[in-house]
């Protein structure tokens, strides 16, 4: 993971925001390879989900034909918006502070060693007397600090092991060793913080012109939907699909770009008829996974995990997480890439009635105050949708695909990070650095290189490329031996370097080289861009 953090930064994936001022915790700049990447990410996902989509075909797997539009809503909305979605009220995690180091944590991001096995553990460790031996034995679970600090009378726990932090009874919790804490019980009491970023609209800056910038895309989605069906016709089953901008105040942002403070979502909400929710579900599940392994993620660092009961949502009567098996884990575990989630018919009614209660999960009842009316109340607006052919009116429910187009992009930078050996221009192995993207998404799809900078070569180089640039983001290079121009582009992820030699000036044909294979292949000038069209396909 620390070598493909240096290469982001020196070949211009990622910048940390704001570095010359010492950079701000949680928030991340694309630099000109990096933002090449995540748009690409973004189109394919765009093209394959919504403009690309064939409403009249019933896809393979799908119960039946569907329609897809897109929508592009603002940052900041209504506050009630909020309040009714129960972000406003629900949208927290729990924090922890150290009184010894002062340090901040998110209390269910603390691993610790169950209390039962710690005891054993640590009466093991108390009985061990060469420190050489515990640090053979037990290296990949305790610090040797523990030993010094507990002497095998405490039980000692370690962030990064087993069990949340919040697994661990409260009579127990006094004996918890803080990740950076030298003494026992210098956490204190958890307790809620509301991760959305509070701002003021309007020029008076009182309580009154509060609004939020929004922790996620849907409920704009929601709130337009009748504005959709009205404007464009379309028909239950249909999808609503949008990217943009969404922020939550993390308490501990980390992992690189994995949990940022400023993020990018790429989501659809997806409306059916509550008796065929259950196969859109399965449908939206599966076709989501698959959409990452056709753009080249490991089936083995991937796995579709569906949430046990105790951890679905109130309004969730099924959801499943697309995981993906990041390095800066422990092995064998995984990190959130997507979440498909059956929301049933929660957003549409909240946005109708009010605020609902999750205390009356499954019936959700809209939360009163205590004087017997609505909490927060809603929009009054009927959101219900009548059938045309059947006449059937109904609440739709809601299969909601979300993926982080940051969180895919980190993705994909790990699964292409690569070493292997490969001859340089001498003909001798050497380790080589590969970003092995899929051509689809590789920032730069094509170089294009003159075997050396005389006999006419750079101008029919230059012309090539030229042709090409209109299509496809190429570049040029013509500076230092071709061997060397082949490894800067290995370590970038182009797939394919065009070099025009001396057989070109003969021929007419040029050297194409896969980056991945090393194959080489001579392909006719006038043939180079179809022949492109079906590699980068």
């Amino acid at each position: 993971m620390e070598k493909l953090v240096s290469l982001c930064k020196r070949r211009g994936f990622l910048f940390q925001s704001s570095e010359i001022y010492g950079g701000l915790n949680g928030f991340w700049d694309y630099g000109p390879l990096g933002v090449e990447l995540k748009r690409n990410i973004k189109e394919a996902w765009w093209r394959d989900m919504v403009s690309g989509h064939d409403d009249l075909v019933t896809l393979e797997g799908a119960p039946d034909a569907y329609e897809m539009v897109g929508l592009d809503c603002s940052i900041i909305m209504h506050p009630q918006v909020w309040k009714v979605s129960g972000h406003y009220d629900l949208f927290v995690d729990k924090m922890v502070d150290c009184k010894e180091s002062k340090g901040r944590y998110r209390a269910d991001h603390i691993r610790c060693y169950p209390v039962a096995v710690a005891e054993q553990v640590v009466g093991w460790v108390a009985s061990t007397k060469e420190p050489e031996e515990f640090e053979k034995g037990m290296s990949n679970t305790f610090e040797k600090k523990v030993t010094k600090l507990f002497g095998g009378k405490e039980i000692a726990i370690q962030y990064q092991n087993q069990v949340s932090y919040l697994t661990i009874p409260l009579a127990d919790r006094v004996k918890v060793l803080a990740p950076d804490a030298s003494e026992l019980n210098t956490l204190t009491d958890p307790r809620d913080f509301n991760l959305m970023f509070k701002t003021i609209v309007g020029a008076l800056g009182t309580e009154e012109d509060a609004a939020f910038l929004r922790p996620e895309t849907a409920q704009g989605i929601f709130v337009n939907f009748k504005n959709v069906c009205d404007s464009t016709r379309v028909r239950v089953p249909f999808g609503i699909a949008q990217m943009g901008k969404s922020f939550r105040n993390e308490i501990t942002p980390k992992n690189f770009t994995f949990r940022s403070r400023e993020f990018e979502q790429m989501e659809i909400e997806f409306f059916c008829h509550p008796k065929e929710s259950r196969k859109w579900y399965e449908y939206w599940r599966d076709r989501r996974m698959k959409w990452y392994t056709d753009l080249g993620l490991s089936s083995e660092r991937l796995q579709l995990r569906e949430h046990h009961e105790d951890e679905l949502s109130h309004y969730s009567t099924g959801t499943a997480d697309i995981e993906y098996a990041f390095p800066f884990l422990p092995p064998g575990e995984f990190g959130e890439l997507e979440g498909i989630a059956h929301r049933g018919d929660f957003d549409l009614r909240s946005h109708m009635e009010g605020k609902l209660d999750p205390n009356s999960k499954p019936e959700l009842k809209v939360e009163l105050n205590a004087e017997g009316k609505p909490k927060w109340r809603g929009s009054g607006k009927d959101l219900s949708y009548r059938d045309e052919l059947t006449n059937e009116r109904f609440t739709p429910h809601v299969i909601e695909p979300s993926a982080g187009a940051d969180r895919g992009t980190l993705a994909f930078l790990c699964e292409a990070y690569t070493e292997d050996e490969a001859p340089d221009e001498n003909g001798k192995m050497q380790t080589r650095v590969v970003m092995k993207f899929h051509p689809r998404i590789a920032p730069i799809k094509a170089a294009i290189f003159p075997l050396v900078k005389k006999e006419g070569m750079p101008e029919l180089a230059q012309d090539i490329y030229r042709k090409l640039k209109k299509r496809w983001n190429v570049f040029y290079d013509e500076k230092g031996a071709v061997g060397r121009r082949y490894r800067r582009q290995d370590e970038i992820g182009t797939p394919f370097c065009i070099t025009v030699d001396g057989q070109t000036l003969q021929d007419g044909t040029v050297t194409v080289r896969d980056r991945d294979t090393l194959e080489q292949k001579r392909v006719y000038q006038d043939q180079l861009i179809a022949e492109l069209e079906t590699r980068l396909s």
